[in-house]
């Protein structure tokens, strides 16, 4: 099962290793607003519409992150542009525990988001890069997978710090700055992509608009708007699923403790993190398309499932299961848009095509949140049934690029 690890140098597997432990403490930070977020609501006097914002505001931010890092990633290296976003969104989140006021959170929110943005960009140009054609999928759906034990470990930190401890929200964003450390073994171990470094050396001169348009643009289109509307699901779902958990019956919710909601959330991971792993091995033996697809449409019915399950131990059985599906398609979208794109614009179009359609899915944190205020939250996690739905079928105009070595 793990030959495919065998199969790959050093540098390789370094590779996947910082892009993986990267996008883990990406997660790990960024979600820690989600599990707090009752709290926070409470303290800084939020509405739901509101809390929103502001999570579709650091979405915002790390669209253009994610654009800015593309960029430095093609001229400065792919480990540099990762391990300054590391930095970036570890800072960040630990400000995140200083805010007096939601405009002050504000502020920090959009300054991690701008990390959060770069982190994959780098990293999937790097595991893409440094990976064999046959086992790119399985090494992209390992590091796509981290984001899951790093959604976990926030609440696990959550849980830890507010429930043992005692100790207010504040203390958990706190707890965000760690991963800075990490950014330092980066510079230290991690090589540069063979690729990468012949492009510098011997520049192919394809430019961006090359690669990106004329017979490509009708490709580009549409990997950006099914991007969008993955990204719309999957944000619009899970920046709600906590509070919706917690939430009292008179609002629509479950009304677990914060101590057992946090629990749903690690169950869900599981599930998760076997989508997403799993998804690497099934596109790289079945192709990129036909497990997308596949993936996207079971997801879009086990959400309006899980939406309309009032029963907690059922939404414990359900939860990991809609997470296997309704994440694990992520794992593609690295081994795709690398497929796509040339080594010389290789990172900017990733990022273009990742975060063009991160900007679009900015509104999906808000408009949940604001229907789940006037319609409860049922009616609202169900919109993201619909986006599942549209992506699967932009990728009618998406071609098979399972297996292509990368130029």
């Amino acid at each position: 099962m793990f030959d495919w690890w065998k199969g790959a140098d050093r540098t390789a597997r370094r590779s996947l290793v910082a892009a993986s432990l990267g996008w883990m403490l990406d997660s790990f930070d960024v979600m820690l607003y989600a599990l707090v977020l009752v709290a926070v609501r409470q303290d800084l006097g939020m509405d739901a519409s509101t809390a929103g914002s502001l999570q579709s505001l650091t979405l915002v931010a790390s669209a253009v992150g994610g654009l800015l890092f593309g960029v430095l990633a093609d001229k400065w290296g792919r480990t540099r542009a990762l391990m300054l976003s590391v930095l970036l969104y570890s800072v960040f989140t630990a400000a995140c525990g200083f805010a007096q006021t939601v405009a002050q959170l504000a502020v920090f929110r959009i300054f991690l988001g701008l990390g959060m943005g770069g982190e994959w960009a780098s990293g999937a140009a790097l595991v893409s890069e440094t990976w064999p054609a046959e086992h790119r999928g399985k090494a992209l759906g390992f590091m796509q997978s981290s984001w899951a034990i790093g959604y976990a470990l926030a609440a696990v930190v959550n849980w830890i710090v507010q429930d043992l401890a005692g100790l207010d929200w504040r203390a958990v964003f706190f707890v965000g700055v760690l991963p800075a450390l990490y950014a330092f073994w980066v510079r230290r171990h991690v090589e540069e992509p063979v690729l990468w470094m012949q492009e510098r050396v011997k520049p192919s001169r394809v430019s961006l608009r090359e690669a990106m348009a004329g017979p490509m643009l009708r490709v580009t289109v549409a990997v950006t708007l099914m991007n969008a509307c993955t990204m719309f699901a999957w944000w619009g779902l899970n920046s709600w699923i906590p509070s919706y958990l917690r939430a009292g019956a008179d609002a629509g919710g479950i009304g677990l403790s914060n101590a057992t909601m946090n629990w749903f959330i690690i169950v869900m991971q599981i599930g998760m993190w076997f989508g997403y792993v799993s998804f690497g091995y099934i596109s790289d033996r079945a192709g990129r398309r036909r497990t997308y697809v596949s993936y996207l449409v079971l997801a879009s019915g086990l959400v309006l499932a899980y939406a309309s399950t009032p029963t907690p131990w059922m939404l414990l059985l359900l939860g990991p299961v809609v997470a296997f599906f309704g994440t694990g398609y992520f794992s593609g979208f690295g081994a795709v848009t690398a497929e796509l794109y040339p080594t010389s614009v290789r990172a900017t179009a990733q990022g273009i095509t990742y975060n063009v359609g991160r900007i679009a899915s900015a509104a999906a944190p808000w408009l949940v949140g604001g229907m789940a205020q006037s319609r409860g939250y049922p009616a609202a996690l169900s919109i993201t049934a619909i986006a599942y739905l549209l992506a699967a079928v932009f990728w009618l105009a998406i071609p098979e690029t399972k297996n292509r070595t990368l130029s």
